[in-house]
Parts: C-alpha cells; sequence; structure tokens
C-alpha cells in the first residue's frame, strides 16, 4: 500500500505548535456574555433557599439562572440530572446556580454575591457503604426517572444500574477448580486533566436556530440531547467544534452545554459563554470513575481456568450518566483475554456523594483490568507457575466465545498469544522476574494481558463526504472531533489509498459543524477510524464510480474497461488514453466549451451491527470486534523508603493493520504516560464530609516531562476483515494494562500484595506493615 501504513505527518502539527490552531475560548465576539458558575460548598444537602439579590444589583449582571429556572433532568440513560441542581445538592462543587454578567470578572464578583442556604444532610462516601442497610439515599424515587435504553436502577437503593453475566455453569465450573483466589482492589475517582478546560457557548437566534460551540468530544449528541431535553427541533441546533484540547473521554460528556444554552435563554438568547476555572473542571464537571472489585477465580492444577465470579462496585458519584453505560462497559470485557467457560458477574453503578463520572480513556478497562491481572498473578504464585505461562495457556482465542457469548474468530479478534510472546521477548523475561542489586535496590518485572471492544451504542455510526476540487485534490469531510489523537491524518490516508493519490492531495476540515458535517456518533471508543474509514471508503467507491462515468464519456466506452492509478483514470491495458482526475472531476470541457459528466462528490456511511445485553444473562454483541495487547514495566525499588521508579514500560498491541505508524507508537506512548500517571499517583483526596481537599494541581499530581520512563512499543497485525484496509481501534489502549503490570511488578518487588491505587510509597509502606492500612473507601 502507498498510503496506508506510512508515518504520514500529521496534518495540524504546523497550526498547533506555530499557535495558530483555535480552541473554543480562543475567537473572542463583542456582546458576548459571561457566565459564573456559583457551587455548592456540601457534598450532600437540602437547598433551603437561595437569595440572589446581591448578585443581581452589580452593575454589569444581565441574569442569574437557578435550578428553579430550568428543571429539565437529564442523563446518557437515566435521567436523574438536573441541570443546575434542584431542592438538593448531591456533590461537593455542584452547579447551583450560573450569573450571567457582560465580562468575566463581574460575573466572578457578583457569584461570590449570591447567598444559598443549605441544610447538610449524612454522606455516602464509598460504593460498598452505599449499599449498607440504613444508608442514606441520594435519589429516593430512582424508579420514577425517565429511561432512554438499557438501564436497570434499583429502587430503595443507590443504585443506578445493575448489569448481570450468567455464562455456563458457574457452581460446576467452581467445583471443578482445585486452585482458588480472591482478590479485592479498590481506588477512588480521579481526573482526567485535560490541557483544555471544558468550555461551552450558547446562542440562540430570532429565528429560534440554536447555535452552539463546544469543547466537546460528541456535537451530534448534544444535538440529540438539546431535542431530547428541552424539545427543540434538531435541525434547528448546530453544535461548532474547532480544535479540542485533549479529551480522554471528559468531553464525550454533556454538561456546560446545558447550563450555557439556559443562561442564553434567560438573557434573551444572546451569546454566553460557560467555561471552567482549572478547579471547575476538576470538582464540579464529570470525572473518572472510582471502583470497588471482588474477583474470585478457580483452575485445575495445571492452570486452566474454569470460573470466574466477579463483582464491580462503581463510583458513580452523584448522577448515573455515563457510569450506567461504563458499568456496562466493564461487565461486557469482564474476564480479561482469557478462557473462562464458566461467569458469574454483577456490576453496579453505585451513588456516592462524589462529583459523577463519565468516560476515561479505555472506558471502564484500565479499572476492570487492574483487578483480573492482580488476580491472575494471584493464581499464578498460588500455583507455582510463571505468570507469562499462566497467561498464554488461558488466552482467548478463535472459536471461543466473550462473556457475552459472542463468537470470536480469526478476524474479530486480535491475536493474544502473539502479543505476550512478543512482550516476552522484549523484556527479556527469561533473565528473571526479580534481580536484587548490589546496592540493596530491587529490580521487577510485572505484566499485564488485556482487551477491549467498543461498547458503543447499537446505532452508532458515521458518515463521510468526499469533495473534487478543480485541481483534483479532495476535500475530506466527517464529523470526527481532532482531540490530539491524529485520527484525521490517518482518516486522510485511508481516503487517498483508496483513490490512489497522495495524502497530501486530501484536505481535512478540522473544525466539526453539525450543520454541513455528515454526522459521526462520538469520538469516543477507539472506533473514530475503524467507523469513519470504513465511511469513507464507501464514499471514494462512490467518488470514484462518477470519475469513471465521466471519463467513460469522452472515451467512449463502459466504466467497466476502467481503472485508476497514481490520481489518473485511463483504459484498463491502455493507461495511456485516459485523464488525470484535475481534468474531470468537475465533468470535461471540450475544445468547444461543451462540457460532459458532473462534479465529483463521494458520499459513504457505516452503522455498527450490534445487538442489546440480555438483562438477566449478558447474552449479546457489544462490539463489533477485539483489540488486544500485553503490557509490561520494570521497576527499581527501594525497600528501605519504599519508594520507586519505572525504568521501563512496554506495549505490544494487535491493532491490525496499523493505518499511520508514528502516529500509532506516539499514541500508544501517550497512552502509556497516562496510565502510569493514573496508578503511581492521581487520585482526589476527600474529607470526612467528601469534600474534596486536593483541586488544584499543585496537590493533585500528575507525571510531569522528563518523568516518564523508557517505553517500548511495537505491533501484531491481524487483519480485521471489516475495518478499513484491515484497521481496529487502538487509541486507548495503552493506558490499560498500565496499573495491572506496574502493581504486579512492585508486589513482587515489596514482597507484599497491593490491591489499592494510586501505588504511593505510603500506601506500600502501609502495606507493608509500617502502619495501620489506609481505608480507601
Amino acid at each position: 500500500m502507498e498510503s496506508v501504513g506510512k508515518s504520514v505527518p500529521r496534518k495540524e502539527s504546523f497550526d498547533k505548535v506555530e499557535g495558530r490552531a483555535k480552541y473554543t475560548r480562543d475567537l473572542r465576539l463583542a456582546g458576548m456574555l459571561h457566565g459564573k458558575l456559583v457551587t455548592s460548598p456540601h457534598a450532600h444537602a437540602k437547598i433551603r433557599s437561595i437569595d440572589a439579590a446581591a448578585a443581581a444589583a452589580v452593575p454589569g449582571v444581565r441574569g442569574i439562572v437557578t435550578g428553579a429556572d430550568c428543571q429539565e433532568l437529564t442523563g446518557e440513560l437515566l435521567a436523574d440530572r438536573p441541570v443546575l441542581a434542584y431542592r438538593k445538592v448531591r456533590y461537593y462543587g455542584e452547579p447551583v446556580a450560573v450569573v450571567i454578567a457582560d465580562d468575566e470578572q463581574t460575573a466572578w464578583r457578583a457569584a461570590g454575591l449570591v447567598h444559598v442556604e443549605y441544610e447538610v444532610l449524612p454522606v455516602v462516601s464509598s460504593p460498598s457503604r452505599a449499599l449498607l442497610p440504613g444508608a442514606p439515599l441520594l435519589h429516593e424515587e430512582v424508579e420514577k426517572y425517565k429511561r432512554y435504553g438499557d438501564v436497570y436502577p434499583v429502587p430503595g437503593m443507590n443504585i443506578g444500574n445493575h448489569l448481570k453475566i450468567r455464562k455456563g455453569d458457574f457452581q460446576s465450573g467452581w467445583e471443578a477448580g482445585v486452585v482458588k483466589v480472591e482478590c479485592y482492589t479498590a481506588f477512588r475517582p480521579s481526573d482526567h486533566i485535560a490541557m483544555e478546560p471544558r468550555a461551552a457557548r450558547a446562542e440562540i437566534l430570532p429565528d429560534g436556530e440554536v447555535h452552539i460551540r463546544a469543547s466537546t468530544q460528541a456535537p451530534y449528541v448534544i444535538k440529540r440531547f438539546m431535542e431530547r431535553y428541552f424539545g427543540l427541533d434538531p435541525g434547528q441546533v448546530v453544535v461548532h467544534v474547532p480544535f479540542v484540547g485533549g479529551g480522554f473521554g471528559a468531553k464525550g460528556a454533556v454538561q456546560l452545554e446545558f447550563i450555557a444554552y439556559c443562561a442564553s435563554r434567560a438573557v434573551g438568547g444572546r451569546l454566553v459563554e460557560v467555561s471552567n476555572s482549572r478547579e471547575e473542571d476538576m470538582i464540579s464537571s464529570p470525572c473518572h470513575i472510582g471502583l470497588e472489585a471482588q474477583i474470585k477465580m478457580a483452575a485445575t492444577p495445571d492452570g486452566r481456568l474454569t470460573a470466574a465470579q466477579i463483582t464491580l462496585l462503581w463510583d458513580g458519584g452523584a448522577y448515573a450518566d455515563m457510569a450506567a453505560v461504563m458499568a456496562k462497559a466493564g461487565i461486557d470485557d469482564c474476564t480479561g483475554p482469557y478462557r473462562i467457560p464458566n461467569v458469574w458477574a454483577d456490576s453496579l453503578a453505585v451513588y456516592t456523594n462524589h462529583t459523577y463520572a463519565t468516560s476515561f480513556r479505555g472506558f471502564a478497562h484500565p479499572e476492570v483490568t487492574f483487578a483480573i491481572e492482580r488476580t491472575m498473578d494471584l493464581l499464578a504464585k498460588k500455583l507455582g507457575m510463571d505468570p507469562i505461562a499462566l497467561r498464554l495457556l488461558n488466552a482467548i482465542g478463535p472459536g471461543e466465545t466473550t462473556p457475552t457469548q459472542v463468537l470470536l474468530d480469526e478476524s474479530n479478534i486480535g491475536n493474544v498469544p502473539a502479543c505476550i510472546l512478543r512482550l516476552r521477548e522484549l523484556m527479556d523475561w527469561e533473565s528473571g522476574q526479580r534481580v536484587v542489586l548490589p546496592n540493596g535496590r530491587i529490580r521487577t518485572k510485572g505484566i499485564a494481558a488485556l482487551w477491549k471492544t467498543s461498547s458503543t451504542p447499537t446505532d452508532a455510526g458515521a458518515g463521510a463526504v468526499l469533495i473534487f476540487n478543480k485541481s483534483g485534490s479532495v476535500n475530506l469531510m466527517t464529523g470526527v472531533v481532532e482531540i490530539g489523537q491524529g485520527t484525521k491524518t490517518a482518516l486522510a490516508q485511508i481516503a487517498a489509498e483508496r483513490l490512489t493519490i497522495d495524502p497530501s492531495l486530501v484536505h481535512v476540515s478540522f473544525e466539526v459543524n453539525t450543520k454541513t458535517n455528515p454526522e459521526h456518533w462520538k469520538t469516543v471508543a477507539s472506533s473514530s477510524t475503524m467507523m469513519a474509514g470504513r465511511a469513507i471508503l464507501e464514499a471514494a467507491d462512490d467518488a470514484i464510480r462518477q470519475l469513471k462515468y465521466n471519463a467513460a464519456l469522452v472515451l467512449q466506452v463502459s466504466p467497466d474497461e476502467l481503472e485508476l492509478a497514481e490520481g489518473r483514470v485511463f483504459v484498463r491495458g491502455n493507461p495511456q488514453r485516459g485523464f488525470l482526475f484535475r481534468e474531470i472531476a468537475m465533468g470535461y470541457e471540450s475544445e468547444n466549451g461543451l462540457t460532459v459528466g458532473k462534479q465529483v462528490i463521494g458520499r459513504g456511511s457505516y452503522i455498527v451491527k450490534l445487538t442489546r445485553l440480555d438483562p438477566e444473562t449478558g447474552d449479546g454483541r457489544p462490539g463489533p470486534q477485539w483489540s488486544v495487547a500485553a503490557q509490561g514495566v520494570e521497576v527499581e525499588f527501594d525497600p528501605v523508603e519504599c519508594r520507586y521508579q519505572v525504568l521501563r514500560a512496554y506495549t505490544v498491541i494487535d491493532g491490525g493493520v496499523i493505518v499511520n505508524h508514528r502516529g500509532a507508537v506516539t499514541q500508544m506512548m501517550g497512552g502509556m504516560s497516562m496510565g502510569l500517571s493514573w496508578a503511581t499517583r492521581e487520585s482526589f483526596l476527600y474529607d470526612n464530609q467528601e469534600r474534596v481537599l486536593n483541586p488544584q494541581l499543585r496537590f493533585y499530581k500528575i507525571t510531569h516531562f522528563g518523568e516518564n520512563p523508557d517505553m517500548v512499543v511495537d505491533f501484531v497485525q491481524t487483519p480485521y476483515h471489516e475495518g478499513p484496509y484491515g484497521a481496529r481501534g487502538i487509541g486507548e489502549y495503552g493506558t490499560i494494562g498500565m496499573a495491572g503490570a506496574l502493581a504486579n511488578a512492585l508486589s513482587v518487588a515489596a514482597g507484599v500484595e497491593l490491591f489499592q491505587l494510586p501505588l504511593l510509597p505510603e500506601t506500600i509502606w502501609r502495606a507493608r506493615g509500617g502502619g495501620s492500612v489506609h481505608d480507601p473507601v
């Protein structure tokens, strides 16, 4: 192939490094108003009254909106969340009101004058405590909320969704297993820390058309939700998305867009911007989910898995929102990439008084993988087996079924053993997993195997349009959002490959306008290249038919007798007899001016072929294919101070045919860095009233430049037959196994099993008996 598989430079690179790329807040418009959020200082409280008189008296204040002014309930699957808190707040930092003023400074000053009287209520601090008898209920009548999909809240309990897997005969499988292990893992919510905080603008034009400009990964979902919750004609909702400064799933949620719309509605439709400070982005907008997981596994004496019981208690925070969907994604692939014939699994999205959760890179898979991979290492130790040998023995493959009973074949799943074997080679595993150095420090290696499917809605799809220019170049339009992942470059390569032109001749539109760009479900789930790529191939084939039609009119031959190569259409067997694209892209003009043919505009679309899951057994098809990977880390551990350094990190992924090699390598490295940052240091800290104690980057630590280990990335390429040129999704996979691999390495180094994140030196010290173990929940 001429374009696919090459390391083509990203098309937006120069705009970004030279500062020309424009983000949501970069365009300053005369007359734009600014909204400032008033947020709750309590995690759980009744709202007794709101006195906004002093704020309204500030010169320049144009309006104040409270929950009483916008009582619509919203949510991804379960409509349990008000646009602004109404009568009750359920998490620290929850927006209670928005003050609209001529400028940001005035809005900030006036917001501080809004007086809210609260009656503080008891808090729920963790999923397990939320399920205890007598726990305070966050939603007293959860059964009355409207449902928009397969969601199963439990009345009278703090459960927003309950999913099940019942595969095989669990009891007989458990009894057949002679060797059994049990593992409990836990970690609190954390944050995405995208470089650009979330922001949204809204304006209602005199004819009723609503324009929203937002930092979002889901512009078309915003359109749907504006229809669903506000009764707007989706044809009158136009969402504009410029460059997005990172998302990692956080910007797949819809929050500030609703608030900005309600603010605009309150001031006669004027343009209003509502944007987060860094602190607001961390505590007021949706965060990375927490999880308590209990895993039980049974195996034969030679290591073959016979059964698994899996309980996932997701810390969904105050509202079900995306936690209800992540509970499903987590149970879809709950066994890891292993052959387990008998599975009994429950996945619960649990209400707590924490910031409500949304997607995080990997969409429930880093969290579940951490629990599964810790359990696999426990089992290997109990069996006396090498951790890699245990994983190879149980690796899932063609002819076997997933937890949701999807039959796997050589196309829809990658090659798990090949990834593990290549990782073993790269890590020089045979040289030993644990080495004591002369200075007393200990070097160890840890691994994790992983898989993931998309867990998209059954109607998820993508569209593409290819418009030929008179020069023979092509304008490519899709609804994919550029969030820093480089997808639009890969899509240009796919189009160029099919059209037999250089990728430089494919011009991509970086700004998404839902009025003109074809719909794309969301830019999430490692699915954009696959879905939009398929739509582009269909659009390219449509364009090719039109090119051949135009050429056939002039050459007086059948279109079936024509071929394409190097930007030309020519007669098969007679390549000199033909035309360059530029000669026929707008039709063909003869010497006397007569033009025949038509302008070439290719159109294509793609929709995934999935099914819902059975609510009692979990049977169903949650995604089109499974990419797989194996990851590893090497650490050097100081047994005296319990400090450690990650020396090297490895990823071997079967991503099908790799479209852009260098882009894929750097994307894996970015994911690995994010996974290690989360595993080593990231977590919200709470006081006894569940107020966040570290809502600033001064106290919430993330990995900095220069702190990353050496990274090694390699690929196994098992083509996915339905993917564009055999490609699979890979965007999130670098993150998924890092926490599990690191915890496995450190457990060997420290001589004690580690089940809590983040893996701070203090955490390890306490696990080794250096104090009372800090309760993470």
